[in-house]
């Protein structure tokens, strides 16, 4: 197999900076029925004919339900300190509310157990998208009366497993699943229009903040954060209605689901249309219940954005201008490839007073994977983590509090309505036999992380 050398080390990031790899429960679990689960928005959303653009689905995915321990080995094996995971709410919960399944809140005990006893440190994530969907029928992230089956929900988490969990991520990019689910339709539960979106945004702050708040009182020495999606706004031109499109844009998905956090309220002045939230779905208390202060935010970050004004483009009046209309490289999915976009948005980030620590707690890029010889030497996939590390580097040495990378992902998975077309994983996957071979990619993790010299 081909070597690869890094341009950096593991002893250049410091001693304390944590690395780490990071899965999501529906994407990778399967047994999607088995030992009392309930269905969630995405088992929903997956039976139905075209959603899934390679018309698959994960009622096995990869297995992992059955073969966990053999992938935590995986994890130890490619050097990483950290493994983050996260927990299925209708296992859970099958009806979201009520009734815990026994069987359901055993298996992560077991997911747990097995991460201590390889030397791995837990990340929990609470909410990784897989809502009930007997939550969904009364109206999913619409409904208000979710923040409180949320934390419900998240008190039942951490009264299992917080005497063994001290790190917790409390929601994975809500700007995602709300924009994607609730307003664009492309995602589970696929519903359309800022009627669903705008509801949504407000309850799940509200719900993520609640949930926050129950792991600070239950969990001793909780450090707690959560993982927002961010990409850095670039306008198109130097012409003031570009501008002011990037300004735009930079309030919708990137300051959206931050500034309410940090007690700012939303990003109203550049993005008005966010007032009918404020109007409409929120009462004269909730403003003091959307803030909390996180311990971290983590930063998922896999491409910057170019925009421009465009006044045929409905409710928002932007639009992108496409990376292969700029000629710029780029993923098997088409998105720009560059780590200055990741430097400049934790560069943004880090400017924020009420921000302690940041964590890249997701990154990664998927390719068209090919093997030959038994072997997969994606070297385009080692290039991207070369750039995106070294641009972690730079914004560090310029003293951004960033202690942390988490590749996306472990394995090659179900990659939510691309199905398994998108390939991001360190490791292969063959879905037909779910045999595991490590890529070139995981191999340069292990030799950069065993470094100690």
């Amino acid at each position: 197999m081909e070597q690869f050398t890094a341009p950096f080390t593991r002893q250049d990031f410091g001693e304390h900076f944590l690395w780490g790899v990071t899965i999501s429960a529906f994407q990778n679990e399967g047994a999607c029925d088995v030992d009392g689960k309930g269905r969630s928005i995405w088992d929903e959303f997956t039976s139905r004919k075209g959603k899934i653009k390679d018309g698959t689905n994960a009622l096995i995915a990869n297995d992992f339900y059955n073969r966990y321990r053999e992938d935590i080995l995986l994890v130890k094996q490619l050097g990483f300190d950290v493994f983050r995971f996260s927990i299925s709410w209708p296992r859970i919960l099958p009806q979201g509310t009520g009734a815990v399944n026994v069987a359901g809140t055993d298996f992560y005990h077991r997911v747990i157990d097995a991460c201590l006893e390889a030397g791995l440190t837990p990340y929990v994530t609470l909410y990784h998208w897989d809502l009930p969907h007997a939550l969904e029928l009364k109206g999913g992230w619409c409904h208000r009366g979710v923040i409180f089956a949320f934390e419900e929900y998240v008190r039942i988490c951490v009264k299992e497993y917080g005497d063994k969990v001290k790190n917790w991520v409390v929601m994975n990019e809500p700007f995602g699943f709300t924009s994607l689910g609730y307003m664009l339709g492309v995602h589970a539960p696929g519903k359309f229009g800022l009627s669903y979106f705008l509801p949504a945004v407000h309850h799940v702050l509200l719900a993520q903040a609640a949930g926050a708040k129950v792991i600070r009182e239950m969990v001793k020495e909780a450090n707690i954060g959560t993982s927002l999606s961010c990409s850095y706004i670039h306008p198109y031109s130097r012409q003031e209605a570009d501008i002011q499109a990037a300004k735009k844009a930079d309030a919708l998905f990137n300051r959206l689901f931050l500034e309410p956090v940090l007690g700012m309220g939303y990003p109203v002045n550049d993005f008005p249309l966010l007032r009918r939230i404020e109007r409409r779905y929120a009462l004269w208390r909730d403003w003091d219940q959307l803030s909390f202060d996180f311990d971290f935010i983590g930063v998922q970050n896999y491409f910057p954005l170019v925009v421009r004004r465009n006044a045929f483009m409905p409710v928002v009046g932007i639009s992108e201008v496409k990376p292969k209309f700029r000629k710029v490289p780029m993923t098997a999915l088409g998105w720009e490839i560059s780590g200055e976009g990741l430097y400049s948005i934790l560069k943004q980030f880090g400017a924020y007073k009420g921000i302690k620590r940041l964590m890249v707690t997701e990154s990664g890029a998927a390719f068209d994977d090919v093997m030959s010889g038994g072997e997969i030497n994606d070297r385009d996939r080692i290039s991207y983590f070369e750039e995106y590390l070294s641009a972690v580097l730079r914004a560090k040495r310029e003293g951004v509090p960033v202690d942390g990378y988490f590749a996306w992902t472990l394995t090659d998975n179900f990659e939510w309505a691309e199905g398994y077309r998108a390939r991001f994983g360190l490791v292969h996957v063959d879905i037909e036999t779910q045999r595991r071979t490590i890529k070139s990619s995981g191999y340069w993790f292990r030799d950069l992380l065993r470094e100690t010299h």
